[in-house]
């Protein structure tokens, strides 16, 4: 370190006297925090000894910086570019691969060539912001003690000229169409994005007068604090809106990019203000400075990144898709018995059409068509059952943890997760809980008769068993736990399940912010042949209900590729789905004519019951996992909501199974009101 600023030249500005000095203060492991303060105290004790070395450092420093355009340092790094969320996504990729050249036109580049490792902005964060702001102390007041030339502020006009970029680019943004079609009150009245802008350019006007020695009545910046608040109500109204009318991914990248714009402005705006004055102010504006340095560093590290633009944008969509998916959960959350009732019903009838669709999956497996025909031919079976289930408004049990998920994730209030309510959680998950339970029954109680009674009834109608000794042994054979690998096949099973999930709250978001009823509505030829009353109850139904329909249609196409995906790529993937399981079981019971040992028959009610449960926990597992994330919610209190149920459970096991008396009266009484 001492031998590399004994080469530090005041008149040069070779960078790579620079890189070398950082280099000196990197420690081996990025995140040897002590390594990397240790070092930093060292330079600062040789700066202290060694005035004239400090003053060669500062000098240097200075003409790596003057001879650099730095506003794009504070414009770029770390906020989203105006290409739009595909072209920036390929940008990174790009860069990822083969980064781009470097020159010695911007400071931006320079901090490339310094702090050129990923992971360099780790153990310079874990360096105190005291001991950087001693070393750059020691750096500056050194030109005082050795009576060198005072020199202006280098820092200063690319921060005013920041500031004056990033008002334009907020502008710009907020007269985005897809912003001000969407929140049509930025048309009506004066914009906010256009006031602030107006107000900024004034204000900065002002400044480079009184920089240029002109008296000049400098107002604080606390004018312009309120224009990017009034900024921010309007981003809120608009994320407000667009949890009840849908949003896109270009929607939501131009919010996130206005978000971090006015975020910047702000810092900068408290490092340039000259009115917050005093000792105290001073200290929080060197710490300030600091960290805005530090996150400037880090998104530097970070700017090729395409996890980091992946969580800005999808944590925001993830938040509207899974909204829309909580409102449709309410529905598969029974709070009486009465809803219990309704609930078994409802699978009850699935269960029948179920039975059905496991005898046309066996027929068209009958066919032994080519695989990428019968792949199809299983789809559609899948698909079109499905969907004709959703269009009779019948349930299927594990359809409903994808829903059922994101209204537990829905229900927790807090944003850090510290001060949830378990009891009223607990409550809301017994619930759940119970409706499952409902619903899986409902399934099984019919669909096995189903299942059965078709098979009984075939041999007289065609004079043969629906399927044969060793067809029905296969069949038991695939809903082994033991001896095949039929759990892993039911985990993705529920895999395919939250997919599915995921694309029906896609479909539901779309149909909400692409208008379907309205523009189904105006479909004048359809309108002719079915009326015009008819055509709007037709566009409203498939607004509402376009994400049930689409995540069935895909549900289906998934279990029926999945084995086709197996076979092409060679591994074994298959699917086992709990209702599918059980109707076979019954079916190959038939096709032993009921010879069967009582061990295989409790291995195989075992098998599908196992499958029901793992389909249910990967599905809901998944789903939850993505609805907190989508709230940033980090829920740590999991042992703590179980012994919760724990004590409902013993309290009263007949209530926490089918409820209570007690909810059907409330809920009479709630309907009353």
């Amino acid at each position: 370190m001492l031998e590399i600023l004994e080469r530090i030249s005041a008149d040069s500005s070779d960078i790579g006297l620079m890189v070398e000095l950082f280099d000196t203060l990197r420690p081996a492991r990025a995140s040897d925090g002590a390594r990397a303060t240790a070092n930093v105290r060292t330079l600062c004790q040789l700066l202290k000894g060694n005035p004239a070395q400090a003053v060669a450092l500062r000098n240097y420093g200075r003409n790596i910086v003057a001879a650099r355009r730095h506003s794009s340092l504070y414009t770029e790094i770390g906020v989203l570019s105006n290409d739009g969320f595909f072209s920036e996504l390929r940008t990174r990729i790009a860069y990822r691969i083969l980064p781009p050249a470097l020159g010695t036109d911007y400071l931006s580049e320079a901090i490339d060539q310094i702090v050129y490792k990923r992971t360099d902005y780790l153990w310079m964060a874990a360096v105190p912001v005291e001991d950087w702001l001693a070393l750059a102390d020691v750096i500056c007041q050194a030109e005082q003690r050795a009576s060198a030339p005072q020199v202006g502020n280098l820092m200063l006009p690319g921060l005013l000229e920041a500031i004056r970029t990033l008002s334009y680019r907020v502008c710009a943004i907020g007269l985005e169409p897809r912003l001000t079609n969407f929140h049509t009150e930025m048309e009506t009245y004066e914009s906010p994005f256009m006031v602030q802008n107006f107000e900024v350019n004034a204000y900065l006007d002002a400044y480079h007068r009184k920089l240029a020695g002109e008296e000049v009545d400098l107002e604080d910046a606390r004018h312009l604090l309120v224009m990017l608040e009034q900024c921010d109500a309007v981003i809120g109204k608009i994320r407000k809106k667009a949890l009840s009318q849908g949003t896109s991914i270009a929607l939501t990248y131009l919010l996130v990019s206005l978000t971090q714009s006015l975020d910047r402005m702000r810092k900068l705006l408290f490092l340039v203000d000259v009115h917050e004055a005093g000792a105290e102010q001073d200290s929080a504006r060197r710490a300030a400075a600091v960290a805005l340095a530090l996150e400037l560093i880090e998104a530097h590290n970070n700017k090729y990144m395409v996890t980091d633009l992946l969580r800005d944008n999808i944590d925001l969509l993830a938040r509207n898709v899974t909204e829309n998916a909580s409102h449709t959960g309410e529905h598969y959350v029974a709070d009486s018995r009465r809803e219990l009732g309704g609930m078994f019903v409802s699978a009850a009838g699935a269960g029948l059409v179920i039975g059905f669709m496991a005898l046309f999956k066996i027929l068209m497996s009958y066919l032994r068509a080519a695989p990428l025909v019968e792949a199809f031919l299983f789809s559609m079976n899948y698909s079109l059952g499905f969907m004709f289930i959703h269009l009779l408004h019948f349930t299927v049990a594990t359809k409903q943890p994808a829903m059922t998920a994101s209204r537990i994730a829905a229900g927790l209030h807090s944003k850090d997760g510290r001060n949830i309510d378990l009891d009223s959680m607990a409550e809301l998950c017994n619930k759940v809980l119970r409706t499952q339970v409902m619903s899986v029954l409902g399934n099984l109680v019919i669909c096995i008769p189903t299942a059965w009674l078709i098979a009984m009834a075939w041999p007289h109608m065609t004079g043969h068993h629906l399927v044969s000794p060793d067809k029905a042994m296969h069949l038991l054979q695939d809903i082994d736990p033991i001896h095949a690998p039929t759990l892993i096949y039911a985990a993705i099973a529920g895999v395919c399940l939250f997919v599915a999930g995921l694309i029906s709250g896609y479909y539901d978001n779309k149909a909400l912010y692409t208008r379907w009823a309205q523009r189904i509505g105006q479909l004048r030829g359809l309108g002719w042949l079915l009326g015009q009353e008819r055509l709007n109850r037709l566009g409203v139904y498939l607004e509402n209900n376009l994400g049930g329909l689409m995540g069935n249609f895909f549900f289906g196409i998934l279990l029926g590729v999945m084995p086709l995906l197996g076979f092409l790529l060679g591994i074994p993937l298959d699917i086992r789905h709990i209702t599918f399981s059980s109707a076979n079981f019954a079916t190959a019971i038939v096709g032993l004519d009921h010879n069967v040992s009582w061990e295989l028959v409790v291995t195989s009610v075992a098998g599908f019951l196992s499958i029901g449960i793992v389909n249910l926990l990967v599905s809901f597992g998944l789903a939850l996992w993505v609805a907190l994330r989508s709230r940033q919610v980090r829920f740590k209190q999991g042992w703590a909501l179980i012994k919760a149920l724990g004590r409902r459970f013993r309290q009263g096991p007949v209530a926490f199974l089918i409820g209570s008396k007690e909810d059907d009266t409330n809920l009479t009484e709630k309907a009353h009101r």
